[in-house]
């Protein structure tokens, strides 16, 4: 074995891109609040690398609120079409302001005006009020640059545990393990 799980990913990632029809950068996020409940929703990977996995949200969202500092996440890549997934587990941290700035500005205009017009996770009464806000904000930054928001950002997963599943013949999956061991990562297989 000895295979480095970031190379392995980077493999099993492009071949997701070039056969998943729709968002082959989806990944559930699962998150605990302090209440010790569960959460899980589906976001997008928009960068990843040995320092981790990373995705964007609304500072100020349910999510961002059990992303705390301390906290601890856990992704899931499903690939359907492959008939693979990838389970990441690991603390979170804050992507850097130059990060989310840059990130941001390649955002397409009218997502970057949602983040502004978005109260994300909070009630709304209205689906009309939302977008009387999204036109409030796109009247407010006509003919300018969209500046990012200061509620809004990335968040990086570090992994500490990373496990690959390929689907198999009657139910005899592989699973493939990695954990960090000193300067490397150390793997096994897990039963399926």
């Amino acid at each position: 074995m000895a295979t480095d799980p970031f190379d392995l990913f980077d493999t099993w990632y492009a071949e997701a891109r070039a056969s998943e029809l729709n968002d082959s950068n989806a990944m559930a996020l699962a998150t605990v609040g302090a209440d010790g409940q569960p959460s899980v929703r589906m976001v997008l990977l928009k960068g990843h690398g040995r320092d981790g996995f990373v995705f964007y949200t609304n500072r100020e969202s349910r999510k961002a609120g059990e992303l705390g500092e301390g906290s601890r996440a856990g992704l899931l890549f499903h690939w359907k079409s492959l008939r693979r997934q990838i389970r990441i587990e690991g603390p979170v941290s804050r992507v850097s302001d130059a990060e989310s700035d840059a990130y941001f500005a390649s955002r397409g205009r009218d997502s970057q005006l949602g983040a502004w017009a978005s109260d994300q996770s909070r009630p709304l009464d209205a689906r009309q009020t939302f977008e009387d806000r999204f036109e409030a904000v796109r009247t407010r930054f006509d003919g300018q640059d969209v500046p990012r928001p200061p509620h809004w950002g990335g968040y990086r997963v570090t992994p500490n545990r990373i496990e690959f599943w390929q689907d198999r013949a009657h139910r005899l999956h592989e699973r493939r393990l990695f954990v960090p061991q000193g300067e490397g990562w150390a793997e096994g297989l897990l039963y399926p």
